[in-house]
């Protein structure tokens, strides 16, 4: 009772949808008592002069006799066949439309849904202490009481209406048989008419009942949601941990890319940048890792341990690091600094080589002001947030 009460909150689109995959769906069985009824009604009376000569022949035809079938059973045998058959030529019809008419009802009160989970055995409702105990539900008074309800109402107009016209259908009885169910059709239509509104009446209550009692056997609690929503997106922590392990995975990659690396750009601890320049490949340097503090001095470990240059830029360290991205060319403001700093690096290697002199020291660099997070003309600019 306790979780019933907690049950507050409207069925979510996901759970509506999942009770419509289970075949739970809002049906009114009123609304096709009134529906089959309303058709059949109609059909009978559009049809009824054709039903009336129809059902004189079947008689005439079962009720004659004649010496040869009094004689040999047999024929007697093939005569019931024949008026069989025609029989079935109307039933038969007439029992595909009221099919269809069940399949329509139950689709304008609960819309179209096949579902082959609830064809599923269900062994649980095959316990008998279960059964016995949804024998006496809220569900099961309520529909006991509505479906007395309607047998009383729709007796009580019965029987009403069959004494103001009791004179009018004894007068049958006198009449030749065509003109007696010709006579007994009409009599019976404004009865009909009457059974017919009752019906309608049940079923504009009936049918936003079924949806109101749905509505409410799929209300969920707070913890219903909180558990849906993990289902749906992952429990938190389980994704919190797939994203540090991805990092870590990311962070390794970067990490094995440094000792391609041409040249590393360093501030000087605070900020490293490895760049890699492949002029038959590239249209321009590439940024292979970067890093900030602790991660950092590692890049700069790795480029030593592999005798990747290692230079002291601090501007250009820092606007590398603040606009560059991870495994893309770097930006065509800093192609300059940059080629400039390789250009130091290729004469450096060429000195080490003995191929060229030593180079002096690294000269100053043309990075914009704009692009270095620690200049003043950059503070005043929006920062964007760091890696």
């Amino acid at each position: 009772m306790a979780d019933a009460q907690d049950k507050t909150l409207p069925a979510s689109e996901r759970k509506r949808r999942k009770a419509r995959e289970q075949g739970q769906v809002a049906r009114s069985p009123d609304f096709g008592h009134f529906l089959a009824i309303a058709i059949g009604g109609w059909l009978l009376v559009k049809w009824a002069p054709d039903i009336g000569q129809w059902m004189q022949q079947i008689l005439m035809q079962g009720l004659r006799f004649d010496h040869a079938l009094l004689q040999n059973p047999r024929l007697m045998g093939e005569r019931a066949a024949t008026l069989a058959a025609q029989m079935l030529m109307v039933v038969v019809p007439v029992g595909v439309v009221m099919a269809l008419v069940g399949v329509a009802s139950a689709c304008l009160s609960g819309g179209w849904n096949f579902s082959t989970q609830a064809l599923a055995p269900k062994f649980e409702k095959f316990n008998p202490l279960t059964g016995i105990a949804k024998l006496f539900g809220k569900d099961q008074l309520i529909g006991a009481l509505k479906s007395t309800l309607l047998a009383a109402v729709l007796g009580t107009v019965g029987t009403l209406y069959l004494q103001s016209r009791i004179e009018e259908f004894s007068a049958t009885l006198t009449m030749p048989l065509p003109a007696a169910i010709q006579h007994a059709m009409s009599a019976s239509l404004t009865g009909l008419i009457q059974v017919v509104i009752t019906l309608a009446l049940f079923a504009a209550i009936d049918v936003p009942y079924q949806r109101w009692k749905l509505s409410e056997s799929l209300k969920m609690s707070h913890q219903d949601v909180k558990d849906e929503y993990k289902e749906v997106e992952g429990n938190q922590e389980i994704k919190q941990k797939m994203k540090v392990k991805m990092r870590e995975m990311a962070r390794k990659r970067m990490l094995a890319a440094v000792p391609n690396a041409d040249l590393v750009v360093m501030n000087p601890t605070h900020y490293a940048v490895a760049l890699q320049y492949d002029e038959k490949k590239m249209g321009a340097p590439r940024v292979v890792a970067l890093g900030a503090d602790l991660l950092a001095l590692r890049i700069r470990d790795i480029a030593r341990e592999a005798k990747v240059p290692v230079l002291q830029a601090p501007p250009l360290a820092r606007a590398l690091y603040q606009h560059g991205e991870l495994d893309k060319e770097i930006p065509g403001a800093l192609f300059s600094a940059v080629a400039q700093v390789l250009a130091y690096v290729y004469q450096l290697r060429a000195a080490m080589a003995g191929e060229a002199p030593q180079p002096g020291e690294l000269p100053e660099l043309p990075v914009p002001p704009e692009l270095d997070p620690h200049n003043p003309a950059a503070q005043a600019r929006q920062p964007r947030g760091k890696r």
